[in-house]
């Protein structure tokens, strides 16, 4: 990534919006472009080439979410989503397409800048582990950073890679809570466990266990998680796990 300070596009329709995310981003060091709708969106995207884009979901030419993919067909810039409350399905479908985040409208100019920073921190790239972890038909392979499942390519959004790259880093051991949230996300999602069970849930299904199975992501109830590469049982996000508590993962 560039030295200067990241750029950042934001699309919406609506002029105050795109007004007060400048403002606030501008006031956050970060410099802003905007665009009142997605084919103009677009177009800037190519043109400026920013370090991330904002997206409104609904916009009369082009929603965002269609903006989003026909962005990532030419190049992975991470993208946060602005929505309205309650569009639970359209959030779904946005992270399930890749999107790195949502916010939700109306929101506070300092929780936006603060997943904005938290987004392109991890998009600028941890450091990459080494060798291949492999159990069942997947294989995960650090350097590459890439995941096969039965031979073919999984998928999966910046987010849920560096998850999962987490995890397969430390496989057979558990990670807290508290770290997966910081190493992923940053510091001030640390105590945001919900938010990490979504993206734990949204892993498990890539690496193709069933709705209601944990597969080989266990959970320790109160601690964190345990990328399983040793067949032994697994733990229901909803049980306490019936097992001595292992060596935790330390941070770092």
């Amino acid at each position: 990534m560039s030295t200067q300070q990241p750029l950042v596009l934001v699309a919406d329709d609506e002029p105050r919006i795109t007004k007060l995310v400048s403002i606030a981003l501008g006031e956050e060091g970060f410099r802003v472009i905007t665009a009142a709708g997605g084919e103009e969106a677009l177009r800037k995207a190519e043109e400026y080439r920013p370090d991330i884009v904002l997206l409104d979901i609904v916009m009369p030419d082009l929603d965002g979410i269609e903006v989003m993919r026909q962005l990532r067909t030419s190049r992975p810039v991470p993208v946060i989503l602005l929505t309205a409350k309650g569009s639970t399905a359209d959030k779904a479908k946005g992270l399930d397409l890749g999107a790195d985040d949502y916010v939700a409208k109306p929101f506070h100019p300092d929780e936006l800048a603060a997943r904005v920073r938290a987004v392109v921190r991890r998009s600028s790239g941890a450091a990459p582990g080494s060798g291949i972890v492999a159990f069942d038909d997947v294989e995960i392979d650090l350097e590459r950073r890439m995941v096969t499942r039965d031979g073919q390519l999984v998928q999966l959004s910046r987010t849920e890679w560096l998850l999962l790259q987490h995890l397969a880093a430390n496989a057979g051991k558990v990670v807290l809570h508290t770290e997966l949230l910081t190493k992923v996300w940053g510091p001030e999602y640390r105590d945001d466990l919900q938010y990490l069970r979504v993206w734990v849930s949204r892993v498990r299904r890539k690496l193709g266990a069933q709705p209601g199975d944990p597969g080989r992501i266990r959970t320790f109830q109160g601690i964190g998680y345990l990328l399983d590469v040793e067949g032994v049982g697994v733990v229901a996000d909803s049980a306490q796990p019936d097992v001595a508590r292992p060596d935790v993962a330390q941070p770092g």
